[in-house]
């Protein structure tokens, strides 16, 4: 059990290592980055980690990007802050909500997904379909709890980030997905 329970530690502190890595460093790129498209990408480890070790190490890897948001936009300072911390001017509870839930959800959604269809085409299903579990759910929330921001015209902010953002998250999770959970399956037994 000791053993285990050790085992699981260690894999959620390489994924959490990688997850913080990838934050690092597409946060100085999209800084310099001069297209108006700026994916999330941290995503990809959880959605990698619920395939290969189960929703429960997903979920927690998930957990720990939402935390990751918080601080970023508890330090960081931007116009849209408050929408993912409570510790900013106009962040409230639903900011937390915001901010955690949907990442705890992208460590279940793509390993039910690999479950019922486990193939190369549950890779790509599992790599969009955690991507579209981020998505969906942060967009729903910010239109929820702040859809009065911007005078109740949140409706043209939310369709350029699905139009934009959204894609090429799904796209680049697919890829990465598939290119990387076969290779880390055999690496695993």
């Amino acid at each position: 059990m000791n053993r285990r329970k050790s085992s699981e530690v260690a894999t959620i502190s390489i994924f959490f290592a990688i997850m913080l890595l990838i934050h690092f460093i597409s946060s100085f790129v999209f800084n310099i980055w001069p297209l108006p498209i700026k994916p999330t990408l941290v995503h990809i480890p959880v959605i990698v980690a619920s395939v290969l070790y189960g929703p429960r190490i997903g979920s927690i890897l998930g957990g720990l990007m939402g935390i990751i948001s918080v601080i970023t936009n508890t330090i960081i300072l931007l116009p849209t802050n408050y929408l993912f911390s409570p510790f900013v001017d106009h962040g409230n509870i639903f900011s937390l909500v915001i901010a955690i839930v949907p990442r705890v959800l992208i460590g279940v959604t793509p390993y039910l997904c690999y479950k019922y269809l486990a193939n190369k085409v549950g890779l790509i299903m599992s790599g969009i379909i955690g991507s579209l579990t981020n998505t969906i759910f942060v967009l729903s929330g910010i239109f929820i709890f702040f859809g009065r921001v911007f005078d109740g015209n949140i409706k043209a902010l939310l369709a350029g980030i699905v139009s934009s953002n959204a894609l090429a998250e799904m796209l680049i999770s697919a890829i990465v997905v598939m290119a990387i959970v076969p290779t880390l399956s055999k690496i695993k037994k």
